[in-house]
């Protein structure tokens, strides 16, 4: 049987963080980290999910607004590195009608999203809940996090599976040419 001590799971963990650091959001022919739409882009799917009070909320909320939707959980580790770039990136373009939605995928409701908030400084972004996963099947994501980009019709113009430094001046100006 194999037994793990606290050496050896700090040293794991310490291992799986250093490989999941937010990268920068960058054009494709840089590498793969946005995939971008052609063409006049796909519709995104119907989805709903729940405020913090329990209201159901969709994309219709959010009409003729660009929407950052980022599927994410409390204990995803490269998800808990990109939440203060998506918080700062909701400070940013907050004057320009960005809507940045974090669904959170923890099934202990609003308080453990709540806490992480609060023990991070998150202060921008709303307690989202996806707790069944269903808004994230309904996109297609294949794991967390999951980034969808939207513009402001509705259409999905990029998506990024993994986490992205959003905070970074060339990340934004990436976005800002992917969701207009």
């Amino acid at each position: 049987m194999f037994l793990l001590n606290r050496r050896t799971v700090l040293a794991g963990a310490a291992t799986l963080l250093a490989t999941t650091r937010p990268r920068k959001l960058h054009a494709e022919a840089d590498g793969p980290a946005l995939t971008v739409t052609r063409g006049p882009g796909v519709a995104a799917p119907e989805a709903s999910w729940a405020d913090e009070g329990g209201r159901i909320q969709t994309l219709a909320d959010y009409a003729g607004r660009p929407v950052v939707l980022n599927f994410w959980a409390t204990w995803c580790v490269p998800c808990v590195a990109e939440m203060p770039a998506l918080d700062a990136l909701s400070r940013a373009m907050a004057a320009e009608g960005l809507a940045v939605l974090a669904l959170s995928s923890d099934r202990g409701g609003a308080a453990p999203v709540q806490r992480f908030y609060a023990e991070r400084g998150i202060s921008s972004l709303a307690v989202m809940l996806d707790a069944r996963g269903a808004a994230a099947r309904a996109f297609g994501a294949k794991g967390i996090p999951t980034t969808v980009l939207i513009d402001r019709a509705g259409l999905e113009r990029g998506r990024v599976e993994g986490a992205v430094d959003w905070a970074i001046p060339a990340s934004i100006a990436r976005l800002r040419d992917v969701v207009g």
